[in-house]
């Protein structure tokens, strides 16, 4: 479930290969004294019983492969790859895209640092 500045998404036992999973994703921009404008991500949830939180900034300009690093820290704590935490819910997805761009003020075709898309990919 979307609502603007967090995604939920859970799992009960029912879906073969798929743990049961409770996992909501924060986001919030925030101002760096160095790096400028970044997105902050924040995970917390539960997979297979097991609680976790973790915490990651992004890029203004990177921001949106949001997507991947939010898979990457889900697969991290147990959330098999073909899961598809993300993209299972598209417009969930869009909507989800659509807002931070807006909170970041981006507009398209503007230039990415791909130094920047080197560090916020980790």
């Amino acid at each position: 479930m979307f609502t603007p500045g967090r995604l939920h998404r859970s799992s009960t036992s029912g879906n073969a290969g798929v743990p049961e999973y409770s996992i909501d994703v924060i986001y919030e921009v925030r101002r760096d004294p160095k790096e400028g404008m970044l997105m902050h991500f924040k995970m917390v949830g539960e997979v297979s019983g097991r609680s976790f939180t973790e915490e990651f900034d992004m890029h203004r300009d990177t921001a949106f492969n949001f997507a991947s690093r939010v898979a990457k820290t889900a697969v991290k704590h147990g959330v098999p790859a073909n899961a598809s935490l993300i993209m299972r819910g598209h417009k969930e997805y869009d909507a989800m895209f659509e807002g931070i761009r807006d909170k970041l003020g981006v507009q398209p075709g503007e230039p990415v640092n791909l130094d920047n898309a080197e560090n916020d990919r980790r």
